[in-house]
């Protein structure tokens, strides 16, 4: 017992014995918890770190969406009315005028062709008709002459002065220069009608917009060789280019022949196109062509655009839906909820949960869903249009979480 008595007596600290702090070194012992304390204070309250969010909007639901459709489909924006334009003759192209996404009228002149051996013909044929005219009028003066000689020489008959032969050769005379006459004034026809189709050869030589559209291809350049007869190779082009009447726009789809009893001339149609997945576009059935495709067992079907726009083209893909016939009592009942990504929906607890972005925090809200629409998944309650809401890693958020939005 006096062993560890003394050894206990060994571990006392002799404070008398210890050296007095000066103040500068108590100054410092302070400075150096202030910083301890300031350290801990900031790792303790430091903000959380922000959490990278993708943003998706809350979309809300027309009142023909809510409606529901028919019968979808999928097919092709076309053009009833586009042709590739050329020219009727045969010839090289010495002016375009035409570039592609250019808007032409009718009438509007596209290109000309070189016409210096066609105006050449005109010459000549113009020169032709010039000299059958003279000739004409030269015969005109001889018939009046011979006509005269003729009446002369029948006065003189009468009074027994000239022989029957010379009224007989008088009479022959102005016949023959008769039929002369009317052979010429043939001639002049001919002639004139020579000039009239060298000239509107001519005038053939310049391609004109048939109707106003679009160029849409220009398949020509200066000094190529033209023909409307030439199936486009060794050089020479079937036309200088394609024109689109972008009024004449509509959509071609193929229905299952299985469903095509759920089509009707007339109905009601929403397209959707897939450039533009958020626009929604009305339309109507035009007719559903009567002839079947055997080999896909397809009907084909004409839907007419009634909201003309010029971010729709032709070829474009096209999703369809067939609205019920019913669509005006579901259009008065008014729009039912939103869409949104249906990543952006959480499950807790058996709980539909989704983050509203509000700034740079995100507020938890339950939600009420409906029905599942592709990716997409219809919200009854708890969101309204216009809202965002996150997407990403949705077990790190929390309600007033930080986040940060990446695209």
């Amino acid at each position: 017992m006096n062993d560890k008595s003394a050894l206990l007596g060994q571990l006392k600290i002799d404070r008398d014995a210890m050296p007095q702090q000066s103040g500068r070194g108590k100054w410092i012992l302070l400075g150096l918890g202030a910083v301890v304390a300031a350290a801990g204070a900031y790792f303790v309250f430091k903000p959380a770190a922000a959490i990278p969010v993708k943003a998706a909007p809350v979309i809300a639901i027309t009142s023909a969406s809510s409606a529901g459709s028919v019968l979808d489909a999928s097919g092709y924006v076309i053009a009833r009315r586009q042709a590739t334009v050329s020219s009727k003759v045969t010839g090289k192209v010495v002016e375009l005028l035409i570039e592609e996404g250019m808007p032409v009228t009718q009438g509007q002149v596209l290109a000309r062709l070189d016409d210096s051996n066609v105006r050449a013909q005109v010459s000549v044929s113009q020169s032709q008709l010039e000299a059958a005219r003279a000739q004409l009028a030269e015969i005109r003066v001889q018939l009046v002459d011979a006509q005269r000689q003729l009446k002369r020489s029948k006065e003189m008959h009468e009074r027994k002065l000239v022989s029957d032969a010379a009224v007989e050769n008088a009479q022959a005379n102005a016949d023959s220069l008769q039929a002369r006459l009317e052979s010429a004034q043939e001639n002049v026809k001919v002639s004139e009608s020579n000039v009239g189709l060298f000239r509107q050869q001519v005038d053939d030589m310049v391609v004109r917009a048939p109707f106003a559209g679009v160029i849409t291809v220009k398949n020509a350049q200066l000094g190529e060789m033209i023909s409307p007869l030439s199936a486009g190779g060794a050089g020479t082009r079937t036309g200088i280019g394609t024109l689109v009447d972008m009024e004449s726009l509509e959509i071609e789809v193929d229905v299952n022949e299985n469903f095509i009893n759920r089509v009707q001339s007339g109905q009601r149609v929403e397209a959707v196109l897939n450039a533009y997945p958020d626009w929604k576009i009305p339309c109507a059935v035009i007719a559903v062509i009567p002839t079947a495709d055997r080999s896909k067992a397809t009907v084909k079907v004409r839907i007419g655009i009634e909201a003309k726009d010029t971010r729709i083209i032709p070829d474009m893909g096209v999703r369809v839906s067939f609205l019920p016939e019913d669509k005006g009592a579901a259009q008065a009942e008014g729009p039912r909820g939103v869409l949104i990504p249906a990543e952006a929906v959480k499950n807790e607890a058996g709980t539909s949960v989704v983050f509203v972005l509000q700034g740079e925090t995100v507020e938890r809200r339950a939600v009420k869903l409906g029905d599942a629409r592709g990716a997409q998944v219809q919200v009854l309650a708890g969101l309204s249009g216009g809202e965002r809401v996150a997407l990403g890693d949705l077990a790190k958020l929390s309600d007033g979480a930080r986040i940060e939005i990446i695209e």
